[in-house]
């Protein structure tokens, strides 16, 4: 546990395009609301796209910053949403991996729901750790070192981390639960 909701600070990081809307805007508002310090930080400073489904146009948010300028020394938590092309993208750039891998070495705790677990995969994190996403991933995360499980949300903490994995939006009541549980 961090300590107290209301003095975590909380980075939420996407692109600008191909995120599932509650898988965001859940986590974002839920925490939020709940007195976290919430940053969003995208690709670049432009309207982030959501979508429903992978498919359907959704929510339009503006980020509060671009994901190369913030640190992982800065934050208490990591939030990776899900959506098909959000995280395929993420899981490429250099910035995103270097957060996740910054969190993950100072012992901080990343949530990942859905296809957010994709990141985790490129940026080596999953040797040993056992996690729930999105079933069309479980070979990705298996190869990488990862056990696969099939719940709606599962907490792992080994390798000196805390990792928060849950499978789709239907899970979004567990996930943003068990991240306000580890904030305190």
């Amino acid at each position: 546990m961090i300590g107290s909701i209301t003095s975590a600070k909380v980075l939420i990081i996407t692109q600008n395009w191909g995120i599932e809307e509650t898988e965001l805007t859940r986590p974002l508002r839920d925490l939020r609301k709940a007195g976290a310090r919430v940053t969003l930080a995208a690709a670049e400073q432009a309207p982030v796209e959501t979508l429903q489904h992978d498919r359907y146009e959704g929510e339009r948010l503006d980020p509060d910053t671009t994901y190369d300028q913030v640190h992982a020394e800065d934050y208490d938590l990591l939030v990776v949403p899900g959506g098909t092309t959000n995280v395929d993208r993420l899981r490429v750039a250099e910035a995103p991996i270097a957060l996740a891998q910054a969190f993950a070495k100072a012992g901080k705790p990343i949530a990942a729901i859905c296809h957010g677990a994709w990141l985790l995969v490129n940026a080596d994190l999953l040797g040993g750790k056992t996690l729930t996403s999105t079933r069309y991933i479980k070979r990705d995360v298996e190869n990488a070192g990862g056990v696969q499980v099939n719940e709606p949300v599962h907490i792992d903490d080994a390798q000196g981390w805390r990792l928060i994995t849950s499978r789709k939006p239907d899970d979004l009541d567990a996930f943003v639960g068990a991240i306000k549980d580890t904030l305190g």
